[in-house]
């Protein structure tokens, strides 16, 4: 799909919940098929988590969003303990349940908060592939969801006036631009896949990747989650 920098610098409100959507439809269905034992894996990208655990704590934010619940301290490591915890009792099938629910209502909920929101999608998109990975399963951090992630990095990584990067990837024709420096430093380049840019940018492992070149910039400097 071809993807032209610039037009990342306009929000579309109903990019968040697509996203959330188009993941939902291949996520929901590969859970349910899982025996329970596969809800105990570890997850590499989060220590000390379970897939349970992951997948706890993102049906616990998308709810928060859909319930407009965001009290003092929300999405604070603390928050997101007591989240997990409070679903301990329950088993696994009610949380993918919540989980399916919160990826499909949040978002009108994120579409409607004027960008305030958009990273949480984001966020939660990529705790997929977290979970993807920890299974075993193909598509970690890309599959459908990926160009509207994608514009969704580049716009908010923009707006946020983030480390620039110039990256030519092999999922998109035009070269994506990320980030925003004010002339004031040269933009990094990156030249691989559209997941591995992904995985820098959320601080995840790239051990194992296809080859990716990175210039410029160091890789701790991406990551938008640290």
């Amino acid at each position: 799909m071809t993807t032209p920098a610039d037009v990342h610098d306009v929000r579309d409100p109903e990019q968040p919940g697509r996203l959330l959507a188009v993941e939902r439809d291949v996520l929901i269905p590969l859970l349910r098929g899982r025996a329970g034992e596969d809800f105990a894996r570890p997850v590499a990208a989060c220590p000390g988590w379970t897939v349970r655990d992951v997948l706890a704590h993102s049906s616990a934010a998308l709810t928060r969003v859909v319930e407009g619940r965001f009290e003092t301290g929300v999405f604070s490591p603390e928050s997101n303990d007591r989240d997990i915890a409070e679903r301990g009792g329950w088993d696994d099938a009610r949380i993918v349940d919540e989980l399916e629910r919160g990826m499909t209502e949040a978002g009108p909920v994120i579409a409607a908060a004027d960008g305030r929101l958009d990273m949480l999608a984001l966020g939660e998109w990529v705790h997929a592939g977290d979970v993807r990975e920890a299974l075993g399963e193909p598509g970690a951090y890309g599959g459908a969801g990926l160009p509207d992630a994608l514009a969704l990095l580049a716009r908010v990584t923009r707006e946020r006036g983030h480390v620039p990067l110039h990256a030519d990837l092999d999922d998109l024709d035009e070269p994506l631009r990320l980030g925003e420096s004010g002339g004031e430093r040269p933009p990094g380049r990156f030249i691989g896949d559209g997941p591995t840019l992904v995985r820098l940018y959320a601080g995840r492992p790239v051990d194992g990747v296809p080859a990716f070149e990175l210039a410029g910039v160091e890789a701790k400097e991406l990551n938008i989650f640290g």
